[in-house]
């Protein structure tokens, strides 16, 4: 490779070039500081500028001893990953809600007064935004603003991208969201990860999260996923009581499964938070491929929000946004929504009873598409040994925001589940850890 240049503009700018063109490859190791200083006739510093911009610019990663390499693109697991089509395995591991508790979509498609918008209209149905607020209204006891985004994640990127810049730290759940952490690796933020219970978020790790320099901290307030935790009354209190000295950072709540959940919503945002937003996308009880959320946000957050929303395409689609709509406002999809929120509660609380028989303890009851187990064995041997026999379910690492914890734990996806399949599953379960438990003794 050829660098050039004599300031640190310009070395940062000989490397990016390459790396556009082709001429370094990801993963290629950039000569040492001390070396490519001699060679270009500069100041070690100046070099040690350089690498830090590249690195502050996604281009770069150090590696310790092992050096500065051109960074790659992460590669991120992903939800829907379970068994495939043409395996024979019960798909435990994809996290997707029961296709039989989701309305029709195109059924409504043609219902109502979509009109068929040109550029220049309003970005939010009417409708939909009056329906918004007053579900958010519930909740919130301060002015806010709504506004609709391409779904959570979309939401929750756009958000942290017009308050943040690389490399700053993240307060996130551990476990957690497999598209939060996604979000946070491709957009170069560090995480603070927060540790979890049956409860949610603790507020002692929140605290050290903050203590740290959390300029942001993203929460889901209950169906937690992959655990199933939601927060407790009192705990949501204490969580309020944590971030309200710290009125600066960025609030994001995450509350995905808000129309079927079996849990309240206990808000952890306190009054006198700058910066906040309370996300509620759709995609679990009106389908995945409605890509749509509502967001709800301080009038600052909300602004930065739409600016950035606008530099694309400036709306969501109003045929999504009509679908929505309809389907929000019909009673027989809310009869549908509590058949969900009980069948979903009936199923993960009959996986937890059933692996409680068998001698694998659940500690909390949990709420959502998922049950996270602990089993105090290799995960990932205990993947592979449940595949052979017919089961898929995810290694607990995988939700980690440092993929090395989580090495003993499992997410099972209990959506679909029956009485006999969460049987026989706890007991396959049951012999496979009993076979990768060391001899007594």
């Amino acid at each position: 490779m050829i660098i050039r240049g004599t300031t640190a503009a310009e070395i940062a700018g000989s490397v990016r070039d390459q790396v556009a063109s082709g001429g370094l490859a990801p993963g290629s190791v950039l000569p040492p500081v001390r070396a490519l200083a001699a060679e270009l006739g500069v100041n070690r510093n100046t070099v040690a500028l350089a690498y830090r911009r590249l690195v502050d610019a996604g281009v770069a990663e150090t590696r310790g001893r092992g050096g500065t390499v051109v960074a790659a693109v992460p590669q991120l697991a992903r939800e829907g990953t379970g068994a495939g089509a043409g395996d024979d395995r019960v798909d435990l591991a994809g996290g997707n809600p029961d296709p039989g508790l989701l309305p029709d979509l195109l059924a409504v498609a043609r219902r109502g007064d979509y009109g068929r918008p040109l550029y220049g209209e309003p970005a939010v149905d009417a409708g939909l935004d009056a329906w918004a607020r007053a579900d958010f209204a519930e909740d919130i006891d301060h002015p806010f603003r709504t506004l609709v985004t391409h779904g959570a994640v979309d939401a929750t990127e756009r958000l942290l991208d017009a308050h943040l810049t690389r490399g700053d730290l993240v307060a996130i759940e551990d476990p957690c969201f497999l598209a939060s952490i996604g979000i946070l690796r491709l957009n170069g933020y560090r995480s603070a990860p927060v540790a979890v219970d049956g409860a949610g978020m603790r507020p002692d790790a929140l605290r050290a999260a903050l203590e740290a320099g959390a300029r942001a901290v993203v929460c889901t307030p209950r169906a937690h996923n992959p655990t199933g935790a939601s927060l407790t009354g009192e705990r949501a209190a204490d969580l309020r009581a944590v971030l309200a000295g710290h009125p600066q950072v960025l609030v994001v709540e995450d509350d995905h499964f808000s129309a079927v959940s079996a849990r309240p919503y206990h808000r952890i945002t306190p009054p006198g938070s700058a910066r906040w937003a309370l996300v509620r996308s759709v995609s679990k009880f009106l389908g995945p491929d409605l890509r749509l959320a509502l967001v709800a946000a301080d009038a600052a957050t909300a602004t930065h929000l739409e600016a950035r929303l606008g530099a694309g395409t400036s709306w969501v689609s109003h045929l999504l946004q009509h679908i929505t709509r309809e389907l929000l406002l019909d009673p027989r999809v809310h009869e549908l929504h509590e058949r969900a929120r009980e069948a979903y509660a009936r199923r993960s609380g009959l996986l937890v009873e059933r692996l409680r028989a068998h001698g694998i303890d659940v500690p909390h009851r949990p709420d959502g598409l998922n049950v996270w187990v602990d089993l105090g064995v290799d995960a990932r041997a205990a993947v592979t040994a449940l595949a052979v026999r017919g089961w898929a379910v995810r290694p607990g690492h995988l939700f980690a925001p440092d993929p090395s914890a989580h090495r003993g734990a499992i997410r099972v996806t209990s959506s679909t589940l029956t009485a006999a399949r969460a049987e026989a599953f706890a007991a396959a379960l049951a012999e496979v850890v009993a076979g990768l438990r060391p001899p007594a003794g």
